[in-house]
């Protein structure tokens, strides 16, 4: 790849990807709200915590505190880790 000798800029490379309309990214982020809504409602719980992992709100007792590394886990995340295990920095307090 070179660049041209009149500007010096890199040719425009096509990603091949193809965006059908706005409305995507508004259906988007009007989900990404009214997610962000529910675990708000979820954290003002008394009996809420965070997955380890995807961070959403959760009420304790519809996780799971893996005790090697030492953090809740969600249902969907646990699904998705399987037996891997995933070592954390910071050890999440179990409730």
């Amino acid at each position: 790849m070179r660049a041209t000798n009149t500007t010096g800029a890199l040719p425009v490379i096509s990603t091949g990807r193809t965006y059908t309309s706005s409305f995507d990214i508004e259906e988007l982020i009007e989900s990404l709200h009214e997610l962000f809504a529910l675990d708000r409602q979820t954290a003002s719980q008394q009996d809420s915590t965070r997955c380890g992992i995807c961070y959403m709100h959760f009420s304790v007792s519809s996780l799971v505190y893996r005790e090697e590394e030492g953090f809740y886990v969600c249902k969907n995340c646990e699904r998705t880790l399987g037996k891997q295990k995933l070592p954390m920095l910071r050890r999440q307090q179990k409730q």
